[in-house]
């Protein structure tokens, strides 16, 4: 059980055994994570210079938006958003969602997936996934640099086994397919069923795969399959669309994997909330595509309605008034040329990281992890503790960032001015030669 899980669970004993003794299983392993959350409220409070923590988009000192969006909020009529909505989600909304589906993912044409079901933002579309996918005792494969928040979703909540393999090669080059290679093989040599989390572009390095990696994923998996194996593949794009670089695959691998083999089913988890830069709205969406030999508009309406169900038995029904937010904002005719001067702002911050790491005196104190999209990027610290710099940073500069594992620490660049970057990583190699002396 998980010490912070321990510790709340001392503080019912002591204070009424009963109370205790109350709990369900889940209710006792339950915890808030001392993770980002708790980091980034330290930052909050404590960041007067650059706060590189949140994982949201920022530009001058205020949210980044579309206008498509905020010039809707008071253009929408009561009856649009007042009443319940469908647990399934908005009808209109989910056509339009599935139309953008083939419009962003070219290897999706001509095949057949499933009308997306709308979620409660990107967390709610993984738990979901967990409640219809997973068993207590299963096992989800993922990189050992994941988002914290999976370990709540499967590991306390559905009593899954987490198994990790090398995210990257040892000389932070490339993602490491010989590890998720040799992960995926192992777990299916000992198991029927095996489950898979895809999250690109990657929380927390910010990296996708190249087009070349992309296929050799989907041939690693098909090859899998053939052989008699079971597997479910989330696909996490809750960052997709940020591709920054030529190489990189412009779409998701659920494009490459939905209708691949009979034994492989294909989920797709979106977060509207980062795509359309609408956090706060919670919109996420979940599509499922798969190989039917028959009857496949019959499995996908089976499979929206469990899933319709799950969410019914959840929160009832996402917020009407979200989704008719977002469905305008995607009707409106500027919507495409506003999405694209977001796309290029954050691409431009992604480049000047690059071109300043070029610079050899950061090799002294750190080397970056390979990022090409998303909201973020990571650096492996060479000689310190991560948690130790990132509260030296924020004590001493008022730069905000977050620690992860032993030496890592990720950067959110979604929110940092461009004209900061230098001065951040500027202050990153103070901070380490501070330490070393």
């Amino acid at each position: 059980m998980n010490k912070i899980a321990e510790g709340l669970n001392r503080i019912i004993q002591t204070s009424n055994p009963y109370i205790y003794d109350m709990l369900s299983n889940i209710g006792k392993e339950l915890f808030f994570p001392k993770g980002i959350l708790s980091q980034s409220a330290e930052a909050k409070e404590k960041a007067n210079k650059i706060n590189a923590t949140i994982g949201i988009a920022k530009q001058g000192n205020s949210v980044m938006s579309l206008t498509s969006v905020t010039n809707s909020v008071n253009e929408i009529e009561p009856d649009q958003y007042l009443p319940y909505a469908s647990s399934f989600g908005l009808p209109e909304l989910r056509e339009k969602w599935k139309e953008g589906l083939f419009y962003k993912n070219e290897s999706l044409a001509g095949k057949n997936i499933s009308l997306p079901v709308v979620t409660c933002g990107i967390t709610h579309a993984v738990s979901t996934f967990a409640d219809l996918w997973t068993d207590p005792g299963d096992t989800v494969i993922l990189p050992d640099m994941m988002w914290g928040n999976y370990n709540m979703t499967f590991g306390v909540r559905k009593g899954v086994k987490v198994k990790q393999y090398i995210t990257f090669d040892s000389g932070l080059t490339s993602y490491n397919i010989d590890s998720f290679e040799k992960m995926v093989r192992q777990e299916a040599e000992s198991s029927d069923k095996i489950i898979i989390i895809l999250n690109f572009p990657h929380n927390p390095t910010g990296y996708s795969l190249s087009v070349k990696e992309g296929k050799r994923v989907a041939e690693i998996l098909k090859d899998i399959a053939q052989k008699g194996t079971n597997i479910i593949v989330a696909c996490d794009d809750a960052y997709f669309g940020l591709f920054y670089e030529h190489e990189t695959l412009k779409e998701s691998l659920f494009s490459l994997l939905s209708g691949l083999d009979e034994r492989i089913l294909a989920v797709k988890l979106d977060g509207g909330t980062k795509e359309d830069y609408i956090w706060g709205l919670r919109i996420g969406f979940i599509t499922y595509g798969l190989l039917a030999h028959k009857n496949s508009d019959k499995i996908y309406e089976a499979l929206e309605k469990k899933t319709a169900g799950c969410i019914r038995g959840n929160i009832s029904n996402v917020s009407h008034l979200s989704q008719a937010i977002l469905l305008k904002s995607m009707n409106h005719e500027d919507y495409p040329d506003l999405k694209q001067e977001k796309f290029d702002l954050l691409m431009e911050r992604c480049s000047a990281i690059k071109k300043l790491l070029q610079d050899p005196k950061y090799k002294d104190g750190f080397d970056a992890y390979p990022f090409n999209s998303g909201y973020f990027m990571c650096i492996r610290l060479k000689e310190n503790n991560a948690e130790e710099m990132r509260i030296h940073l924020l004590e001493k500069y008022g730069l905000g960032l977050i620690s992860i594992g032993d030496n890592n620490l990720r950067i959110a660049f979604s929110c940092v001015e461009e004209k900061d970057l230098k001065v951040l990583f500027d202050i990153i190699l103070q901070g380490v030669n501070d330490l070393r002396q």
